[in-house]
């Protein structure tokens, strides 16, 4: 069931123009509108990835269908997307929200951290699973990700794991995996790949792709069916026929994924420097 917009908290970076938002199950979303500029197609990528990443038990914020009424919209009037010198009000309906990982007003959550901090983040190896799935997938942007202190048994979903408290990665921002609105696959060298040399300075064989590598060649189509199924169809407008195409090639693609990781050292620079 979808959640209800509930409080406007702040408008948020990026050129989707997300706006944070309180929903009525006590929550806050990072929302995307299904009128952000980026294209409504942005919205069924995000999903999707989530039902994905989800299966492949890579870390990801927890997302949910958020319903914007009109009555919302027009009682805030700085929930809108800036084009130029223009205020274009946000489409009610459904949207997508990815949640925040605790209290706003409380939670400090950083986009960078200093790499003495990096090599201490209790899921670093999340990074090379989600290069797995962003290479698969033809993610057209730089990975991104944030950091925040928690309690890693709670968000490592390890019952036996450490109770301390500990830097944790959130992999995020999803849209412009299919290359965005386009919807399909332009592959390259430097594609997915994050900003940070550290979180790959420890590779030196394909096993520590593992899991994620076994999990993406042999991808089940159920979860490509369970994926599509969630993807409302006010978000498709028409282009139902075209996405299950593109899962078609995705389904292709499996096998490809180690070449297109293997791709990565012919870039500027190899991000794999003790891997022979």
């Amino acid at each position: 069931m979808p959640v209800n917009a509930r409080r406007l908290i702040r408008k948020m970076r990026g050129g989707a123009q997300a706006h944070l938002i309180e929903a009525d199950d006590g929550h806050a979303y990072v929302v995307k509108f299904k009128n952000n500029p980026q294209h409504r197609r942005i919205l069924v990528n995000e999903l999707i990835s989530s039902v994905f990443l989800n299966y492949l038990r890579i870390a990801v914020p927890e997302t949910a269908i958020v319903s914007v009424s009109q009555t919302f919209v027009d009682a805030n009037p700085d929930l809108c997307l800036q084009l130029g010198d223009r205020r274009i009000p946000v489409e009610p309906g459904w949207q997508f929200g990815s949640r925040f990982p605790g209290d706003p007003s409380m939670m400090a959550v950083y986009d960078f951290i200093p790499d003495a901090l990096l090599k201490t983040v209790a899921n670093r190896r999340h990074f090379l699973g989600i290069l797995v799935f962003d290479k698969w997938i033809g993610n057209a942007d730089a990975r991104q990700a944030v950091f925040f202190r928690a309690r890693l048994r709670e968000w490592l979903h390890d019952a036996q794991g450490p109770r301390r408290l500990g830097f944790v990665a959130l992999m995020m921002d999803h849209g412009y995996v299919f290359d965005g609105p386009h919807w399909t696959f332009t592959d390259s060298p430097i594609q997915g790949l994050y900003f940070r040399p550290a979180v790959y300075e420890d590779v030196d064989s394909w096993d520590d792709f593992q899991p994620w590598l076994d999990q993406v060649v042999n991808f089940p189509e159920e979860v490509l069916d369970s994926a599509f199924k969630q993807v409302p169809r006010e978000w498709l407008d028409g282009d139902e026929e075209t996405l299950e195409k593109l899962f078609h090639t995705l389904l292709r693609r499996r096998a490809r994924t180690p070449g297109l990781i293997r791709d990565c050292t012919a870039g500027r620079v190899n991000p794999f420097p003790n891997w022979k």
